[in-house]
């Protein structure tokens, strides 16, 4: 049994705003003590033998590729150019897989975004779905459901095949509630969880069956990939032009429904899609008031009330039936009936170019994070994190000078031809226009202040010379 597993690391998570967000989506988020969703599901996928394939954006490169080294895990990042839904994204792993003609593994496809904790019962049912899959079946994983939710879609449960799992009688959209009681009386459904257990050959020729034209255009991108390392990662790129031709589909409607060789094993253990703030809030214990809280949060008189408040004393006085989540830059207050409504909050937002609807204050980057602290006319402040060893690009500004500021580690600063160390409680001054670029030389993590002044102080004032990363020169990120 040679299992390889697929992470599918795309989608914006908006329904937990604003702590996921568009540049910073749930799976990266620590939302499970202090590991993310993709970490532990990275952890769980531990048991299978061949390294992790991980499908995601090219934005997010560097926050799956973080993941990925901090559970220690051997593993490649194919990066599509574009969001294309699963259908896509699971065709560009079966062709990576498959890649020198030979090899056949089983592919195991799991969402980096669910809570599943007890790790061994997963392994044991997925266990149970290999000789289905093994004998050319598309084995699909439901959850047994412990109440009616309308917020997932189901699966019906057909005959028994002789390889102990089920055949499926069919997929059932997302219901209304009353129809979603009515299914669980009627007994023999599952939840649809969107994990899959199949040959990677398997999985192509039924694309090739019932969405021939999704397949030409990944086989088109995966004809030629970019591919290129940094550290022990390995991105795989497809080429960018052929899959933006590709159509836009789920694996569901694409293959799923009208394939005719598509099995079903049941998960009875606890899984969670963490797909709105009240399934956030299920995760932790609740009080006798039915209170939960994560953080710093305190609730007094209240009642059925959960608070998310990492960073600052947030308190809950006579609440009741309310989402309360606190971050540095944006406040969510809502009634918990109206959870499912939050991705029409991020759409008001966006409507209306506030940036808070798609970015943090707080900003990741492949050497560490940036965080603007505070903003006015002709000056910003920033906290800049590095990580050990990681360098900022070689790079230079036309609008603006900056100070430097040291408040942990080791600082080694290049400003134009001089090179020199900078240990804390000591500062530098970058003139407008001067090379320069920030490396962190030493084994802890490297943090200051930087004061930006100048006429203009946006991102896009940044003209990269020389970069570690891969990314392309003149773009407008450190």
């Amino acid at each position: 049994m040679s299992i390889t597993p697929v992470i599918l690391c795309g989608g914006s998570g908006t329904r937990l705003w604003p702590l996921s967000r568009q540049s910073f989506p749930k799976q990266f988020v620590p939302l499970v003590g202090d590991k993310s969703l993709l970490q532990l599901t990275l952890d769980r996928l531990a048991w299978c033998d061949n390294p992790v394939i991980c499908v995601a954006s090219e934005d997010h490169r560097f926050l799956v590729a973080d993941a990925i080294e901090l559970e220690n895990v051997p593993g490649q990042v194919l990066l599509e150019p574009a969001a294309r839904n699963t259908a896509a994204a699971m065709a560009l792993a079966a062709l990576l897989a498959r890649a020198d003609g030979q090899t056949d593994p089983l592919l195991l496809f799991c969402p980096s975004d669910h809570h599943i904790p007890d790790a061994a019962a997963f392994a044991s049912t997925i266990r149970q779905g290999v000789p289905a899959a093994e004998a050319g079946a598309i084995v699909t994983f439901g959850v047994v459901p412990s109440f009616p939710s309308s917020a997932y879609g189901y699966i019906q449960q057909g005959d028994a095949r002789a390889d102990s799992s089920r055949s499926v009688a069919r997929f059932i959209e997302k219901p209304a509630p009353d129809a979603a009681q009515a299914l669980l009386l009627q007994g023999n459904v599952l939840w649809n969880a969107g994990i899959f257990l199949t040959r990677a050959s398997a999985l192509l020729a039924a694309l090739k069956q019932h969405a021939p034209d999704i397949l030409q255009a990944c086989e088109a991108a995966m004809a030629q990939p970019r591919q290129d390392s940094v550290g022990q990662i390995h991105f795989v790129r497809p080429e960018a032009t052929a899959f933006l031709a590709c159509r836009s589909q789920s694996i569901d409607y694409a293959v799923m429904e009208p394939h005719n060789n598509v099995a079903v094993v049941p998960f009875q253990g606890q899984w969670s899609d963490v797909g709105s703030w009240n399934a956030v809030a299920d995760l932790s214990t609740a009080d006798g008031d039915g209170n939960r809280v994560t953080g710093q949060g305190h609730t007094l008189n209240a009642r059925n009330t959960y608070i998310h408040a990492p960073g600052r004393t947030v308190v809950a006085l006579g609440t009741q039936d309310l989402l309360i989540i606190d971050t540095p830059d944006a406040l969510l207050v809502a009634q918990r009936d109206h959870a499912e409504q939050v991705k029409d909050v991020v759409a008001h937002l966006a409507k209306h170019k506030v940036s808070q609807a798609a970015m943090h204050r707080r900003v990741a980057r492949p050497w560490g994070w940036y965080d603007s602290v505070d903003m006015g006319e002709r000056f910003q402040v920033k906290r800049i994190g590095v990580k050990p060893g990681a360098s900022l690009s070689l790079q230079k500004h036309h609008h603006r000078a900056e100070h430097w500021i040291v408040v942990k580690g080791t600082a080694e600063v290049t400003r134009g031809s001089e090179v020199y160390l900078l240990s804390e409680n000591q500062s530098t001054y970058i003139p407008i226009g001067e090379v320069h670029r920030l490396h962190n030389p030493g084994k802890m993590a490297l943090e200051m202040i930087e004061v930006q002044s100048g006429s203009y102080l946006g991102e896009d004032d940044i003209v990269r010379l020389e970069d570690i990363y891969g990314r392309q020169p003149d773009a407008a990120k450190k």
